[in-house]
């Protein structure tokens, strides 16, 4: 339980912890920042990681001079397209064999059966679009590998995908982060970046449930 507050307690005030970070790691944190963005898009038992607001965050503290944004963006965005692949690949060699299973621990059922919801409606623009839709963002390339895709057609997707995404939330960080009004409610700008990216998610959850 313990753990699961703390996490909360990093979501929430993400600007205190990222600080923090990197005021003790200094340009270090760039490889922080990689493995947290690899492991939210690479595997699919980590979708709980922060992705939007971590980059957003990230697009703050450049502004003010704590990163560097060029380095920022490269590393984000070889995270991004690097766990994509990652997560494809495993998607690949492991997901037929757990694709019509139950009993797989490792693996959320119902995360699985949207996703692949999104590639029935969607089809390959799902790499894209999943990118700005948390949860679905980290079983879209496990499921691709799975055989809903050719890996030549999901690297063009993936690479476009994870750009489109790393760019356009770190630079809205770096653009609007610092605005007084958004700087001193933080917090409340973090929560509403998470409630705008799941939206999309549960819309179409309860348009599914309302159709059954």
């Amino acid at each position: 339980m313990s753990y699961i507050l703390k996490f909360f307690d990093f979501l929430l005030h993400l600007d205190v912890h990222l600080d923090t970070l990197i005021q003790t790691h200094g340009s270090w944190v760039h490889g922080i920042l990689f493995v947290i963005v690899f492991c939210e898009t690479g595997f699919v038992v980590t979708p709980f990681l922060p992705g939007d607001s971590l980059l957003f965050a990230v697009g703050t503290f450049a502004a003010r001079g704590s990163l560097d944004l060029i380095t920022a963006l490269v590393v984000l965005s070889a995270a991004a397209i690097l766990g994509d692949t990652a997560n494809y690949w495993i998607g690949h060699f492991v997901g037929p064999r757990v694709f019509h299973r139950d009993d797989v621990r490792w693996l959320n059922r119902k995360h699985l059966d949207r996703t692949h919801e999104f590639f029935e409606k969607y089809g390959a623009k799902t790499i894209i679009l999943a990118r700005f839709v948390p949860i679905v963002r980290t079983f879209a390339p496990f499921v691709a590998g799975i055989g809903a895709m050719t890996y030549g057609k999901f690297l063009l997707y993936n690479v476009v995908g994870g750009l489109l995404w790393v760019l356009s939330i770190t630079l809205a960080g770096y653009f609007f982060g610092n605005i007084p009004v958004v700087r001193r409610h933080f917090t409340l700008v973090i929560i509403g970046i998470i409630v705008v990216s799941v939206l999309p998610a549960i819309t179409e959850t309860l348009r599914h449930r309302r159709k059954s």
